[in-house]
């Protein structure tokens, strides 16, 4: 389907100020975006000021309806279970918020569509918590956006006076640089699924083993005496060290190491002349031999 076909979802987060999300939806459907669906993510109605910003943008919405399109408006609390976050004000409600934004991001994109996930408005622990789930869920087509007004206007605009911007108020959208790291190695979506502790040691103990089947393979094709030499330089010895531990010169050593860096250029895919020292042995092989 040509990308201008695309429907598209538009995720805000949202806070006191109502009028992020419709400056941000006014500039996507500016750029030929066919946005059919907002959903805006929120910390719960209790907070006055957080009501109030979502009546105002229902207010906009009426009957899934926008400015004569019809586009449904989603409003989503984070929730910890059943229990809404009126705020995130210590670990534990920063993990519930954590699994909500990332069950929510994983079904938007379950759906097919492409997402768009701004991130001016709200808490700024939510944005950082949209930005860790869209890495893992992103597709190339999706986009992360910051929204820039300028602060004269923005004060103008403050609590929703003003819920339209016209071109020559400034605001506009900023694309953030992001790499849909999920896109290129799909078994890290599977963290979504973890607890934010397991979700934090999963991507170092993923890595861990292919470095291990790395170390294995160089390993394989060493001799019984570079193997040697190895096993020192893993343990933290210095080439001098080396040399006196085995009973061997150093320029033997240069030699047995010269051969094991090659192995490692080529088991860890490293391009040609990439510069290895013996630490990097002491990196690798250290955990590989404990």
């Amino acid at each position: 389907m040509p990308e201008a076909m695309v429907e598209s979802t538009l995720l805000a987060t949202l806070g006191g100020q109502p009028q992020v999300v419709t400056f941000a939806l006014d500039a996507l459907l500016a750029r030929g975006e066919r946005i059919r669906e907002v959903v805006v993510l929120h910390l719960g109605p209790e907070n006055p000021r957080f009501g109030q910003a979502l009546a105002r943008l229902a207010m906009e919405f009426a009957g899934d309806r926008y400015r004569g399109q019809r586009i449904r408006f989603r409003p989503v609390p984070v929730r910890d279970g059943r229990r809404r976050l009126p705020d995130i004000r210590d670990e534990v409600e920063a993990e519930a918020a954590f699994q909500a934004v990332h069950e929510l991001i994983a079904t938007l994109k379950a759906q097919g569509r492409r997402l768009h996930i701004c991130i001016a408005g709200g808490r700024r622990l939510l944005a950082l918590l949209a930005m860790s789930a869209a890495m893992l869920h992103f597709s190339h087509q999706d986009r992360m956006w910051h929204l820039y007004t300028p602060r004269d206007f923005l004060a103008r605009a403050a609590e929703g006076a003003i819920m339209h911007a016209r071109p020559e108020d400034g605001v506009r959208l900023i694309r953030v640089p992001l790499v849909p790291w999920g896109a290129y190695f799909p078994p890290l979506r599977r963290l979504s699924q973890l607890l934010p502790g397991e979700a934090m040691a999963a991507p170092a103990l993923w890595l861990d083993e292919a470095d291990r089947r790395r170390c294995q393979a160089v390993i394989e094709r060493l001799t019984p005496r570079q193997c040697e030499v190895l096993r020192a330089f893993a343990a933290g010895a210095t080439p001098q060290e080396v040399a006196e531990a085995l009973c061997i010169t150093l320029s033997t050593v240069d030699d047995h190491k010269r051969v094991i860096l090659a192995e490692c250029r080529n088991a860890w895919e490293l391009p040609e002349g990439t510069w290895l020292t013996y630490h990097f042995l002491h990196e690798k092989f250290g955990p590989f031999f404990r």
